[in-house]
């Protein structure tokens, strides 16, 4: 098998584990890190210029979405008057444009130091680390409905 392979059904066995476990995002983020890392196999001065982008677009992202899952949460929409319900939805479409904002800032600025192709990687390997996470956590809510039966 090839170093990818090996990588590849390491990060798999690594997710299991973190499922296994109380999820917990510090793992999942590392998870992400090496997935991304490999798919994109960055050089040394191509990977110290990359993640601090990315990070700080991850971090901007996480604050947004947590800035927006608390302004949807203050109410029920049952409790909302219509205005109040406008409003929220103006709110989340301008939260939505901030997101394109901040996704096209960091594309823009990862073209200035990688190759078009890396990013497109890129996107391509945040999508598969979804995807496979994603599949792992049905696996482990259909392991335990099969459990309590």
């Amino acid at each position: 098998m090839s170093k990818k392979t090996y990588t590849l059904f390491f990060l798999l066995f690594i997710s299991v584990s973190v499922f296994a476990q109380k999820i917990d995002s510090e793992k999942i983020k590392a998870l992400k890190v090496a997935h991304i890392t490999e798919q994109l196999d960055l050089t040394q001065k191509e990977a110290q210029k990359f993640w601090p982008i990315y990070n700080a677009n991850e971090e901007a992202e996480n604050k947004l979405r947590d800035k927006s899952r608390k302004k949807r949460n203050e109410k029920k929409s049952e409790d909302l008057t219509e205005s109040e319900a406008k409003a929220l939805l103006i709110h989340m479409i301008d939260v939505e444009k901030e997101k394109v904002a901040l996704r096209s800032k960091m594309l823009n600025d990862l073209l200035e130091i990688l190759p078009a192709k890396k990013i497109v990687a890129l996107i391509q390997a945040e999508s598969s680390f979804r995807r496979k996470m994603l599949q792992e956590f049905r696996k482990r809510q259909g392991d335990r409905g099969k459990n309590r039966k």
